[in-house]
């Protein structure tokens, strides 16, 4: 008999959806005509027994990243899964690569490796291994520059620039939303912000008829109405750069995709960066470049293994592999150094860093965006609509200035207003992480009663700095208490910086994409998003 049918996981930990199966169809060619059975041993490796009592092991079924993006059978990107192309064993290969193309001097099958670096992975190895960020990204500099890597980026720079987009982006959006009646202004008269006088909440509009441009149909019950949402102008603003969230909501939710922010994640537009941009300046195609990103989180491997950051003309992906905090870890001992407080320290290279020099001219100071430790979305967007849309200026949302901040529920859904001095709401934005929250969200957006302008959603309880990716703590510690000390790390020593005080970002938009809102812009900063259409029979039950 044939093998059948179906790859089993359980207890998965990245945090997207436990207890889930993955139900991709394995083709198992048959070893005969007539039936056997089927035999595990202790190893748990399976045979097929013939009745003639002949045995034959049958392979281990893998999945690709593509048959995953592709199937709707689940919504995890679990770290059970026999993924390719994505480890720390790819990264050697290529490496491995280059040295025979400098033995044999065969420049043509050489290709220049950049590895870009998340903070989030920074902190968790300061924690772990009580360091410093700064210390950590020195001794990560010089680990992968002693493994024959090129250049070593940081993606706090590209956050700079997804965090600007996304603010032009909202504002955008908010202006044609009130011009098209989605949502309803503030009932403010011209010396209200003087004055203190109006009233009124600015919640959105849930009566007010929506544009007509593209169709999306809420559930997945064919008799459901269908519910018209112009993309850009569609309200609540919905945070992209969690790929948890983003498959999650392609593979089951797919009328939220018109809410989800078109602008790409840090990592990827790090990898419009050093593809396009840097490439260019080292007179490199895209496909003589190897990128890697080192992230927190195993669903940053689906995120670059979407079609839509592939180049068909140079066969390439914008981030060549995605290899996580702990798999770095584990190439410690692969290289015989297991303590990363006796490693080396190499400065950190010029490009895309953000480091400054210190008052004294000499040591390197690390810079990131004020915020949360998930990107600070919500913090940004804030204050940059703020400024934009209402003249407020100073708004800081991490010392609760100009804005009201609560902790609704539980500590992973908070809501942060920015109101006049008579109360009236001008903005409403909230963060919800772990998908307890995110439902509660999309229930509030389905039925049209979501009271938010803007959510930084993220799929992981307490968010990136708990991705599954991220190193585990000693047995000793609890994880509450772990989480609260990577999140301290994560700005240890990290000056703040707002991100168009960033004194590159003007130049690369003027440099390599031509200006704001330009055609190229929108290439390299702006994405899509498709949904999963549900081909099975009988899907597995979602249990949160």
């Amino acid at each position: 008999m044939a093998f059948s049918g179906a790859l089993t996981l359980s207890d998965l930990n990245d945090f997207i959806s436990p207890s889930q199966a993955c139900i991709k169809p394995v083709e198992v060619a048959k070893t005969s005509e007539t039936q056997g059975s089927i035999k595990v041993d202790t190893s748990g490796s399976y045979y097929e027994v013939s009745q003639d009592g002949l045995e034959t092991k049958l392979e281990t079924a893998t999945i690709s990243l593509n048959d995953c993006l592709a199937c709707s059978g689940c919504i995890t990107s679990a770290e059970s899964v026999l993924v390719t192309l994505q480890s720390q064993e790819e990264l050697y290969s290529i490496l491995k690569q280059n040295k025979i193309a400098i033995e044999t001097n065969d420049p043509s099958t050489h290709r220049t490796v950049v590895v870009s670096i998340s903070p989030q992975t920074r902190a968790s190895f300061a924690a772990k291994y009580n360091q410093t960020p700064i210390q950590v990204a020195r001794k990560l500099t010089w680990f992968f520059k002693n493994l024959g890597v090129h250049s070593i980026f940081d993606t706090s720079f590209s956050r700079d620039l997804a965090l600007l987009e996304t603010g032009r982006e909202f504002v955008d959006r908010y202006k044609k939303a009130l011009a098209k009646g989605v949502i309803k202004p503030p009932t403010m008269n011209t010396d209200a912000s003087a004055t203190g006088e109006g009233s009124g909440d600015m919640d959105v509009d849930s009566t007010a008829k929506a544009p007509r441009k593209r169709i999306i149909r809420r559930g997945a019950a064919n008799d459901e109405p269908a519910v018209a949402v112009e993309t850009e102008s569609a309200m609540p603003m919905l945070a992209s750069a969690c790929p948890g969230w983003i498959c999650y909501a392609e593979k089951t939710h797919g009328y939220m995709l018109p809410y989800i922010s078109e602008t790409k994640s840090p990592q990827q537009i790090m990898g419009s960066m050093v593809k396009d941009h840097y490439g260019s300046q080292l007179g490199l195609k895209p496909d003589q470049i190897y990128h890697v990103c080192v992230m927190p989180c195993y669903d940053k491997k689906l995120e670059a293994s979407r079609s839509d950051f592939y180049s068909d003309l140079y066969q390439t992906r914008d981030v060549d592999c995605v290899i996580t905090s702990t798999e770095v870890e584990k190439m410690f001992g692969e290289q015989g150094m297991t303590d990363m407080t006796v490693f080396g320290e190499m400065d950190l290279d010029l490009g895309y860093n953000s480091v400054v020099k210190d008052s004294s001219g000499h040591d390197q100071v690390l810079v990131g965006a004020a915020g949360n430790a998930s990107g600070g979305f919500l913090e940004y967007v804030m204050q940059y609509a703020s400024k934009e849309l209402f003249g407020v200026h100073g708004v800081d949302v991490d010392q609760g200035l100009g804005v009201q901040v609560k902790t609704v529920r539980n500590s992973d859904f908070r809501e942060v207003t920015l109101e006049m001095p008579t109360g009236e709401v001008l903005l409403k934005f909230a963060a919800a992480y772990g998908f307890r929250n995110i439902q509660n969200l999309v229930r509030k957006v389905k039925t049209g009663k979501s009271p938010y302008h803007f959510v930084e959603v993220m799929a992981c309880p307490s968010g990136c700095i708990n991705g599954g990716g991220q190193l585990k703590q000693d047995s000793s510690i609890p994880l509450k208490d772990w989480i609260v000390q990577v999140d301290q790390q994560y700005r240890n020593g990290v000056m703040a910086r707002k991100s168009e005080e960033n004194p590159v970002l003007a130049q690369l938009y003027q440099e390599w994409l031509g200006g704001v809102d330009t055609p190229k812009a929108r290439k390299q900063l702006r994405t899509c998003y498709h949904a999963v259409e549900q081909n099975l029979v009988n899907p597995l039950a979602v249990k949160w």
